[in-house]
């Protein structure tokens, strides 16, 4: 773990796994460690991998401020982090929440950024709703799977608006192309490894500008993948071909099988298609 200043003085961390040409990665979450990320399938075989703790998670401090856990006022952070390791450009990997964080530094430093790779983003930063009825139909894809039932029936609840603690639970499977011990495992850490508090705090009002966000990114001129699981409920396939839209120059790759953790569900294909598109 190696550790450096953000702008407010907050100590931030980040890990460094892998060798080859550096690539920044932030987690989602909202804000949980970045360890959930593994060493992504084994791209690190392929690239450095830069793992950023954002602020209040993991190996990072608490900020005096808990105001400043909002996505947008993370941005300098990040480029706290490429001054930190004297890169002119950097090339950055975001999963779920964090593509908030990495589209809005990219609108804000297009000029600091090679080539970015969104692994099943969130897209409330750009505007993009994924409504109950697009969730439901990803579901059934699933219905051949022994939890589907309890499943679904949890799903329906949630997307009628009357979500309740145990369903949230009980549709943890959608979010794995396999419920197996692995995908368990990673679910399960996943209350230890978030700062609800930050998560909280990550989309407060005056977090997203999406009209904003949208003009930068009609702007930015890097080469972008969007890469979307084929059963990810969270960010469904037609949402990603509409967020993939928004760039000049982006590709949309659908991972068959996989849901919102991709580089667990098929390592190689993961690796082989963000490693092919980082070059």
């Amino acid at each position: 773990m190696h550790t450096f200043p953000a702008p407010d003085g907050t100590l931030l961390a980040h890990h460094a796994l892998g060798d080859g040409p550096p690539l920044i990665c932030l987690p989602g979450g909202p804000m949980r460690a970045s360890a959930y990320l593994g060493d992504l399938g084994g791209l690190s075989a392929h690239r450095r991998l830069v793992m950023l703790d954002l602020r209040g998670s993991g190996g990072s401090a608490v900020p005096e401020d808990r105001a400043s856990y909002r996505c947008d006022r993370q941005v300098e952070d990040v480029e706290a982090l490429r001054v930190r390791l004297g890169w002119e450009r950097v090339d950055l990997l975001a999963h779920c929440a964090g593509a908030n964080l990495a589209v809005a530094y990219a609108g804000r430093y297009p000029e600091r950024v090679g080539r970015l790779a969104l692994v099943t983003p969130s897209a409330i930063g750009v505007g993009i709703a994924v409504g109950g009825e697009d969730r439901l139909g990803v579901a059934r894809l699933r219905a051949g799977e022994p939890w589907f039932g309890e499943a679904f029936a949890a799903l329906e609840e949630i997307a009628a608006g009357r979500a309740q603690g145990g369903h949230w639970e009980a549709v943890a499977p959608f979010f794995h192309g396999r419920w197996d011990a692995e995908a368990q495992a990673l679910h399960a850490a996943d209350a230890v490894q978030k700062n609800p508090e930050a998560a909280a705090a990550f989309g407060a009002e005056g977090a997203f500008d999406p009209e904003g966000a949208r003009a930068a990114l009609a702007r930015f001129g890097s080469p972008v993948l969007v890469l979307a699981g084929e059963v990810d409920l969270n960010s469904p396939p037609r949402a990603m071909a509409e967020y993939a839209g928004l760039f000049p120059d982006a590709r949309l790759v659908v991972q068959d099988g996989a849901s919102h953790h991709p580089w667990v569900d098929d390592p190689e294909r993961f690796t082989a298609t963000v490693s092919g598109f980082l070059g």
